[in-house]
């Protein structure tokens, strides 16, 4: 998707000139030969970039007079004045007011071309700063080949290029929004805005103003709203379960027509936008329950994408702890440890219930609270007290227990948690157990059988 240029000349011929200059570079552009026109098209939908001539004939305002209203509506639209007659105290003054370049006319196509991409990207970066400014930076690395995220990687790739809206579902702590970012960067969209926001982070009063923006009743002030800044791009909206209802009416306007209102105005606003939502509840369930609307769930879930939980996918826990520490390395200074045998299979062992945003915090806290020289590994007793090696299911007085057993069913307990839990951290692959318990396949068959546990694992 292409940035939205915002042309305004009032001479035909030069207006369709840059037109097509711009055009050809793949931009997308809108016209505008008066003033009013132009804060028309501006007040329309906020535009990526204007392009303005100092001399309006016939107009009630000329362009640095309307550089002034562009700045007071949309302050971070980047605006390059062109002039057929610029003067040294014209092209201060427009620069002093705002504008992002001065050039003067007639000019070359490739000193356009230049100075608009400079200009947008200057903006782009100006806003990622923004946006990033005590947030940790986007990642859209999908770590793993366990079935479940090699599945998951495929679909992905099936349905990113399409413009299709998908519901992404799984539990807190899976990687939703990472996904919603992966369908984004792979996508023809890749080029445009990610606009990512939590409903349920935002007050229900105040979900709409963020949505939709705002507008005075004559237009002379406008905040854009999450939609409209996502313009050729892509809006993620998560938890998706937690917007009123009242503006789930909206939201679903805005799917099928691709135009909305802000609040406080009339006018139309008409966007390009692919919406992609989570939910960590079950949206059916809530359908049902009357807090969620049946034909808004419907346009939503066109492609659904679930996020496996980090129980279901243990064989790739290594991975994920490795490339955390490397992760935590650049970013911290932390020297990077090695994980110990026992300790990566402890970790592999628990279960994970704020999945993989958990693993990492406590990759965090190993890194930090790790004791001996950086070139030892981490053991398994350095590990937090909340990951154990035995399985959350277990009794929380599982010794005294052990203790009162003879030793064969004392035995028998041990052997069958501890090849369950090995089962469990090799995603049940058969094969891979056996050789890292260190007995042949076929034996581990039999010992399964004898403990009552079955084969149902993968060979």
């Amino acid at each position: 998707m292409t940035s939205d240029v915002l042309i305004v000349e009032d001479e035909d011929d030069i207006r369709e000139m840059i037109a097509g200059i711009l055009e050809d570079e793949g931009y997308e552009t809108r016209q505008a030969a008066t003033s009013d026109q132009a804060l028309e098209a501006v007040r329309a939908r906020e535009p990526s970039l204007v392009v303005l001539d100092v001399w309006l004939k016939g107009s009630s305002m000329d362009g640095i007079e309307l550089l002034d209203s562009f700045k007071a509506i949309y302050e971070h639209v980047p605006v390059i004045i062109i002039s057929g007659h610029g003067t040294v105290e014209t092209a201060v003054s427009a620069i002093r007011k705002g504008a992002y370049d001065y050039i003067v006319k007639p000019f070359k196509s490739e000193k356009l071309i230049v100075t608009a991409t400079r200009a947008l990207e200057n903006a782009r970066l100006k806003q990622e700063n923004e946006e990033l400014k005590g947030k940790a930076p986007s990642d859209t690395t999908l770590i793993g080949n366990s079935a479940h995220i090699t599945q998951l990687r495929q679909k992905i790739n099936r349905i990113a290029t399409t413009n299709s809206r998908v519901l992404i579902t799984g539990a807190s702590g899976t990687g939703k929004e990472l996904l919603a970012r992966l369908l984004h960067s792979k996508s023809n969209r890749a080029s445009g805005p990610f606009k990512a926001v939590n409903a349920a982070s935002m007050v229900p009063e105040r979900v709409e103003q963020e949505l939709f923006g705002t507008e005075n009743m004559d237009g002379s002030a406008i905040k854009a709203g999450l939609l409209e800044r996502a313009h050729n791009g892509t809006l993620y909206l998560d938890e998706v379960a937690d917007m009123p209802l009242e503006t789930q009416g909206k939201l679903l306007r805005l799917l099928v027509e691709q135009r909305f209102h802000r609040l406080g105005g009339q006018d139309d606003v008409q966007v390009d936008v692919r919406v992609i939502t989570s939910s960590s509840r079950d949206l059916g369930q809530e359908v049902t329950h009357g807090k969620f609307r049946e034909d808004l769930y419907h346009r939503l879930n066109v492609m659904p994408l679930h996020a496996p939980p980090l129980s279901a996918r243990r064989e790739d826990i290594p991975e994920l702890v490795n490339y955390f520490i490397a992760q935590l390395a650049a970013s911290t200074g932390l020297p990077a440890r090695e994980i110990g045998d026992d300790a990566m299979a402890a970790l592999q062992a628990h279960d994970w219930p704020g999945n993989v945003r958990q693993l990492r915090n406590n990759v965090e806290r190993l890194l930090i609270l790790a004791t001996g020289e950086p070139s030892q590994p981490i053991t398994l007793e350095t590990l937090p007290p909340e990951v154990s090696v035995v399985r959350s299911g277990s009794a929380p007085n599982e010794s005294e227990r052990m203790i009162g057993l003879p030793l064969r069913d004392a035995r028998e307990h041990f052997e069958r948690e501890y090849l369950q839990a090995q089962i469990e951290r090799f995603g049940g692959n058969i094969s891979r157990t056996a050789s890292f318990v260190g007995m042949e396949r076929s034996a581990l068959h039999r010992k399964l059988k004898s403990l009552g546990l079955g084969a149902t694992g993968r060979d």
